[in-house]
């Protein structure tokens, strides 16, 4: 079975090809310290045999987070939590990556001011954001950097930048969201400068030898905005500074999207053939045969099961008993998985 191989990226040596993808919890205080709750979330998940974990969108600052109820890594206080976490997670014998990211408008909370590359709101209902200066894209590129800082800091195997969603990334790529004139809108390339920006400030301080993971949504889904032959040549300019792009879809404006199980799967599938990367894909998976037919016609690297493993933890062992798979259990639950 494929999907119970293993995945090795760098230095990360993943025990199965199954991913929780990063699933806002809203469920921190007003300081964006992890709590019980995040602990039990996250290692209940590795106990139930997920290989490679991605935490939740976490604020690079505190107008960064989606709510003031996100985590943050804003702060050298949050690192204690995390690692809590991480150390957890990597005994029972996953491997764990933190999704770092800055809403831009897509902000909801009241501890700071919105901002955006352009002074263009979500829909008619959403607060207008501030255009962001040059000096203020500067703050929130170092602001990713000293992120990456923490993250490797508190453990983390690897590193996820968030560049989906309509949160500021994808602000800044998208002709929809960014009318600068200046060296950041405009033309393909000026458009992608700020998240080129954030990557190599990155790569100056996390180590080499763990994986950058870039998510993005592969097309807007409304006329005007990015498709998926503009997400190829996006990374393909940024290409050099990611190891393997975690491939989404939607969120930057309100738009009409046909939602089916593997919805987003031929999205990922072009960007693995056209840029030579590997990827993740997602998108209402739920069934380890599906995952295999994905795995082994080579259309994703790795696959995230995202409300599936919300509903069942124990995905993993389950489908690994049912299929017969070559699987490590944890020894307090084999008389509950027997393999023969």
């Amino acid at each position: 079975m494929n999907t119970f191989d293993e995945y090795s990226l760098k230095s990360m040596k993943l025990k199965n090809k199954i991913v929780m993808p990063p699933m806002c919890m809203y469920s921190a205080n007003n300081l964006g310290i992890a709590n019980d709750f995040h602990f039990t979330h996250y290692t209940t998940r590795a106990l139930g045999g997920v290989g490679f974990i991605i935490m939740e969108a976490t604020g690079i600052s505190e107008n960064g987070r989606i709510s003031d109820s996100d985590l943050g890594i804003w702060d050298d206080s949050h690192i204690d939590g995390l690692k809590k976490i991480v150390d957890a997670v990597k005994a029972y014998g996953s491997k764990i990556a933190i999704q770092i990211n800055h809403a831009g408008r897509k902000y909801e909370g009241k501890s700071g001011k919105i901002v955006a590359p352009s002074a263009i709101g979500f829909n008619e209902n959403s607060k207008l954001p501030i255009e962001l200066s040059k000096d203020e894209i500067k703050e929130i590129i170092l602001a990713f950097k000293t992120a990456a800082i923490r993250a490797n800091k508190a453990g983390f195997d690897a590193l996820e930048v968030h560049g989906a969603h309509g949160y500021l990334i994808h602000q800044f790529l998208s002709p929809l969201s960014n009318l600068r004139e200046d060296e950041y809108g405009k033309t393909l390339e000026n458009r992608t400068r700020f998240l080129k920006e954030i990557l190599v400030s990155i790569k100056e301080v996390w180590p080499a030898d763990k994986p950058l993971i870039l998510r993005v949504s592969a097309t807007d889904y409304v006329e005007g905005g990015i498709d998926i032959k503009e997400m190829v040549k996006i990374i393909n300019i940024i290409k050099p500074y990611v190891d393997i792009v975690d491939v989404s879809s939607g969120g930057l404006v309100p738009a009409k999207i046909n939602i089916f199980p593997g919805y987003q799967i031929k999205l990922a599938e072009e960007i693995k053939g056209q840029c030579k990367l590997p990827v993740i894909t997602v998108g209402l998976i739920t069934e380890v045969n599906m995952v295999e037919e994905i795995l082994s016609n080579n259309r994703a690297d790795l696959v995230a099961l995202g409300r599936e493993l919300l509903r069942n933890p124990f995905w993993v062992l389950n489908c690994a008993k049912e299929k017969k798979g070559s699987i490590t259990l944890p020894k307090q639950y084999e008389r509950a998985f027997p393999m023969e």
